[in-house]
């Protein structure tokens, strides 16, 4: 299953929000203010959301679905529609 980049994104940007700095600029331009003693925890963070956001096994969040579900509904047919889907999620039977 292929990583969603922007739940992704917006974790790390989660997690790089309380080290961007006000002084010189902020997290949008690229600034971080990150201490010495913190640069461990954040590394282990970043890879933590790495690894979370490549594990195929982890169900979709309703959210996630609903904005997937919401952007092929534009598509011309129903077929097109399942094709993206299947492409995008592993979909599991449950019984």
């Amino acid at each position: 299953m292929p990583v969603d980049e922007s739940t992704f994104g917006a974790r790390i940007r989660e997690l790089l929000q309380p080290f961007a700095a006000s002084f010189s600029g902020s997290l949008g331009r690229g600034d971080l203010v990150i201490p010495r003693s913190e640069i461990e925890r954040v590394v282990r963070e970043i890879l933590s959301a790495a690894r979370d956001a490549a594990n195929e096994n982890a169900e979709v969040s309703e959210l996630e679905l609903f904005r997937f579900l919401s952007d092929t509904r534009r598509l011309g047919s129903v077929q097109d529609q399942a094709s993206r889907l299947l492409a995008r999620f592993v979909v599991r039977e449950r019984r």
